[in-house]
C-alpha cells in the first residue's frame, strides 16, 4: 500500500519496529487524549499555519494540554467532552473563523490511534518510515471503495486495507507512486495521510 507524503526519513530495521508498536497493546493512552490531523496544512504556499496559531485555535475551543508535531497539521490534545466529527467540525469552524482558513480535520481518540498502529501489517516489508504511508479514512465505511484497488497489481508497492485507515508501502518514494495517486483519486479530501513515523511519533504522545 502506498500513499505520498514527505517527511524525515528513518531507516529501522523490523525488530526496532516491533519495539515501537507492539507493546501496551491493550492501554488507550491518558483519559480524554486525542489526535487531531489537520489536511493539507503547509504544503507548497497554499494553507500556511504556524503550530503556534493553530495550538491557540484549539485551546480556544475548551482543549488542554495541546502540542503539535512537526510543521504539517498534527496535534494532540486533552478534550474529555468532545470527540471524534464534532471535535472536528469545531476545529474546522475556528479555523476558517480566526484564521480564514479552510481544511479538513479528522479527529481520532488515543484508542482509535492505537489501533490503527497495532493493525498495520506492512511494517515486516518496510525499511524505511517516509515510505510507508498511513492514509486515514475520515469515514471507515470509505474503505469498500478501495477493494477494487486490492485486485490490481503494484508490485513493488503493497496496499492493506484496515479498519479505520488504508496502509501504502511505496518503496521507490511517494512521488512516483502510482498507487498513492490511485488512492488519492478515488477518496480526495476523504483521507489525510501521515507517514509511519508521524504515526508513531503522535501515537507516543498520547501515552504521557
Amino acid at each position: 500500500m502506498l500513499c505520498r507524503f514527505q517527511e524525515q526519513s528513518n531507516l529501522v530495521s523490523f525488530s526496532d519496529l516491533l519495539i515501537d508498536f507492539t507493546f501496551d497493546k491493550g492501554g488507550s493512552g491518558v483519559e480524554g487524549k486525542q489526535v487531531a490531523l489537520i489536511r493539507g496544512i503547509n504544503v507548497g504556499r497554499a494553507k500556511r499555519l504556524s503550530m503556534a496559531d493553530l495550538r491557540i485555535v484549539i485551546e480556544d475551543i475548551g482543549c488542554h494540554d495541546v502540542r503539535t508535531v512537526l510543521n504539517s497539521g498534527n496535534v494532540v490534545f486533552v478534550a474529555p467532552d468532545i470527540t471524534g466529527q464534532a471535535a472536528a467540525l469545531r476545529i474546522e469552524e475556528e479555523l476558517s473563523r480566526q484564521l480564514s482558513i479552510s481544511a479538513r480535520v479528522i479527529v481520532l481518540t488515543a484508542a482509535e490511534l492505537l489501533g490503527i498502529v497495532n493493525d498495520n501489517p506492512l511494517v515486516a516489508i518496510a525499511n524505511n518510515y517516509s515510505r510507508l504511508l498511513v492514509a486515514v479514512l475520515e469515514n471507515p465505511e470509505d474503505r469498500i471503495r478501495l477493494k477494487p484497488l486490492e485486485e490490481q497489481v503494484w508490485t513493488p508497492e503493497v496496499l492493506s486495507i484496515g479498519e479505520k485507515a488504508a496502509y501504502l508501502w511505496c518503496p521507490e518514494g511517494v512521488l512516483v507512486s502510482r498507487l498513492a495517486k490511485a488512492v488519492g483519486r478515488i477518496l480526495g479530501e476523504a483521507i489525510t495521510t501521515r507517514n509511519w513515523a508521524t504515526i508513531l511519533k503522535l501515537y507516543e504522545l498520547t501515552k504521557l
